[in-house]
């Protein structure tokens, strides 16, 4: 068994963008620079025999490149929030490129979450009641301003994750390129 997800990694200069921001906020718990990606589908624990079949499914993809940007802040979790993470400007390849590799793992046979997909990159997960929510509120509409250059996205990857404290540790499986921009 392996715990997969696809993803988009993201470029060096837009990891150190997010390092900085993540620098400037008052978080109990940052995400590694190295962890910072934007899961496209989380396909949990797959026996290694269907991760196979996963990845000539995610192989046999035929999908545009394009741009993207990430664009405010955000958090997961309502009153008590426990994720704080960039958002993504709305763009209608990425929404295409998800639901291709939504269908494709499906088609095999993961059975992969139904709710819907909101684009994001995870800066900082933390226990509700350890965020300082006086501090980081304020911290986080001051920098809602934040956004990057549009960078282009060439690829997806399958990753695996092995969890470890105080983080997972993330690899690349496979890479699979996207074709050029429509």
């Amino acid at each position: 068994m392996t715990r997969a997800f696809v993803a988009l990694t993201l470029p060096e200069s837009v990891r150190s963008e997010l390092v900085l921001l993540q620098a400037a906020l008052p978080l109990p718990r940052r995400v590694s620079p190295e962890n910072l990606h934007l899961t496209l589908v989380f396909l949990g624990d797959v026996p290694d025999l269907l991760l196979e079949e996963v990845h000539h499914a995610l192989d046999a993809l035929a999908v545009p490149g394009f741009t993207l940007r990430l664009r405010g802040l955000g958090l997961f979790g309502g009153r008590r929030p426990h994720n704080l993470h960039a958002q993504v400007a709305p763009e209608p390849a990425l929404e295409h490129l998800q639901a291709k590799v939504a269908q494709a793992v499906r088609r095999v046979g993961v059975a992969i979450d139904s709710r819907r997909f909101v684009p994001h990159v995870t800066l900082a997960r933390f226990a509700p009641e350890s965020a300082d929510l006086s501090r980081l509120e304020p911290a986080v509409a001051g920098a809602g301003l934040f956004a990057t250059a549009p960078f282009t996205v060439d690829r997806f990857v399958l990753m695996r994750s092995i969890l470890r404290q105080p983080e997972a540790v993330h690899d690349v499986l496979a890479e699979y390129p996207l074709g050029a921009p429509g």
